[in-house]
């Protein structure tokens, strides 16, 4: 699971590329992004035109998962003789976001797999979990092969505006914009350190825009490994 990338790129390369009309991000500081925390994406607006904007790394998690962490606290509360209300509990159960998206034939994903909720998510680098000879966890680097040190490609995401809900016990109740990407069955070289997945990653323009305006029953061929050795490890 790519739980942690690096977008260098500055915003008008991005723009570009991803054909976008607007931007509201301002300048953009390189970095390493993490779950939960704000990075740009390229969207298509209330309006209909694309824009580049900033938003928060994790999709909501499904109503089951929300319901079994919500019991799973009610259980703890009730061992401890602690009255509360279930249904109180359960709208204000923490939801810190899914990161990535692979089961689209979920009923979750489903209603935010169309144009109108799709995104490209921009980075440079990223990685996936990989061990050192001792055994402990340490990230891999992957980038588009090629000489290009900071080379732009895009995820394929999916977002949401204005959601409501709580992400941290400590903020309560706030309002958000979310995105999260695809993955798929993973290519070498990413196969060699985490065989589960990697992200679904567009280099293509003619990729870009049918991600951004076709019907899902088109887009949907997407959701593929790019070949292999079209990634290097750093």
């Amino acid at each position: 699971m790519c739980n942690l990338y690096r977008q260098r790129s500055g915003p008008q390369a991005i723009i570009d590329i991803a054909k976008a009309m607007r931007s509201t991000v301002g300048n953009l500081a390189p970095g390493d992004v993490y779950p939960d925390y704000a990075a740009p994406i390229v969207r298509t607006a209330a309006d209909g035109m694309r824009e580049l904007a900033l938003s928060r790394w994790g999709m909501p998690s499904s109503s089951r998962a929300i319901y079994e962490a919500a019991t799973k606290r009610a259980d703890k509360l009730r061992a401890k003789a602690t009255e509360f209300d279930f249904q109180d509990l359960l709208k204000n159960e923490p939801d810190s976001g899914t990161t990535n998206v692979r089961n689209t034939a979920s009923t979750h994903w489903k209603r935010w797999l169309e144009p109108s909720h799709r995104c490209l998510v921009p980075f440079t680098v990223f990685s996936e979990p990989g061990r050192d000879d001792a055994g402990k966890y340490r990230p891999v680097w992957f980038k588009l092969a090629g000489d290009d040190p900071d080379p732009l490609a895009f995820f394929a995401g999916t977002h949401l505006p204005a959601w409501e809900g709580v992400r941290k016990i400590k903020k309560g109740w706030e309002q958000a914009d979310l995105f999260a990407f695809l993955t798929t069955d993973p290519s070498e070289p990413v196969k060699s350190v985490h065989p589960k997945a990697m992200p679904v990653i567009l280099t293509k323009p003619d990729d870009i825009e049918a991600w951004m305006t076709a019907p899902w029953s088109e887009a949907s061929a997407l959701q593929r490994a790019l070949p292999d050795g079209a990634l290097a490890t750093l």
